[in-house]
């Protein structure tokens, strides 16, 4: 079996709903499509877990959070320690939630389970070039240690994911 057929057959790890794994995957294809590389559920140096990290050819750094209903976002004030660890920070939902609720001096990406568009842009906070270089390692090592997971699913990887 190939490794994109392995990637492609990767159960949910059960945290999400139904909706925010489909807006996670407009999402992503959103990103890919703005020349950006995803990872999702990135431990940050906080101890925060972002829903999704992207980077792109320029070392440009977003963070979006998932927020698939009104109580998911007002049940979490924790999006706030994001801002520290992107250049830009967005919210990503489906059509149902109201814009509206979203923070205006943060992005929003609306998004189903095939794509996404971007509603409102996110204002640009340039990282200090310590935290970018941190953050690029935390992305080049997760990804890089779940391609080798895939590949050796019975290997000693466990929580470095």
């Amino acid at each position: 079996m190939s490794l994109t057929a392995r990637i492609l057959e990767l159960p949910p790890d059960g945290r999400q709903s139904e909706t925010a794994l489909a807006v996670a995957r407009g999402t992503a294809r959103l990103l890919l499509s703005l020349g950006f590389s995803c990872v999702a559920e990135l431990a940050l140096a906080s101890g925060r877990r972002a829903d999704l990290v992207a980077l792109n050819a320029a070392g440009e750094i977003w963070i979006v959070e998932i927020k698939s209903s009104v109580a998911d976002f007002r049940a979490d004030q924790k999006w706030m320690d994001y801002r520290l660890h992107c250049d830009r920070l967005f919210f990503a939902t489906c059509q149902e939630v109201p814009c509206e609720i979203f923070p205006p001096d943060t992005g929003l990406i609306v998004a189903d389970a095939f794509g996404a568009s971007v509603v409102c842009e996110a204002p640009e906070h340039k990282l200090p070039a310590a935290t970018r270089k941190s953050m690029m390692l935390a992305i080049a090592r997760a990804a890089s240690l779940r391609l080798q997971a895939l590949a050796d699913p019975h290997g000693p990887y466990g929580e470095a994911l």
